[in-house]
């Protein structure tokens, strides 16, 4: 089943783990076990600790926002139309630099949600 969503469509709702962020589900391991696909909205000034997944890929396309990320051991700046891509068991984090939020197009694989 292919799935058409306008982002603006997308309902966003507090994130499970991390305070004052907030998540939309695009595809979720109900629909294909695969991937999950989700729109994180992170607010300005917010950290978002170094963590991994055990058996996901992380795919991250920063839509809006600026700040960074740490991958492959140390933190690298980041911003609207940069693309990450973190492995299985790496160590990962962002931090969202000023005021305007972050807002992330992540796809997990396989799916995380």
């Amino acid at each position: 089943m292919g799935v058409k969503i306008n982002i603006a469509d997308v309902e966003m709702k507090p994130h499970p783990k991390f305070d004052g962020v907030k998540i939309g589900f695009v595809v979720t391991k109900d629909v294909c076990c695969e991937a999950s696909i989700t729109i994180l909205e992170i607010p300005g000034e917010t950290e978002l600790p170094i963590h991994t997944h055990e058996k996901e890929a992380d795919t991250i396309f920063v839509l809006q926002g600026e700040g960074e990320i740490f991958i492959n051991g140390k933190w690298e700046p980041i911003k609207a139309g940069d693309i990450v891509t973190i492995l299985p068991k790496e160590e990962h984090g962002l931090k969202v630099k000023g005021e305007v939020p972050m807002r992330c197009y992540i796809i997990h694989a396989p799916a995380l949600w």
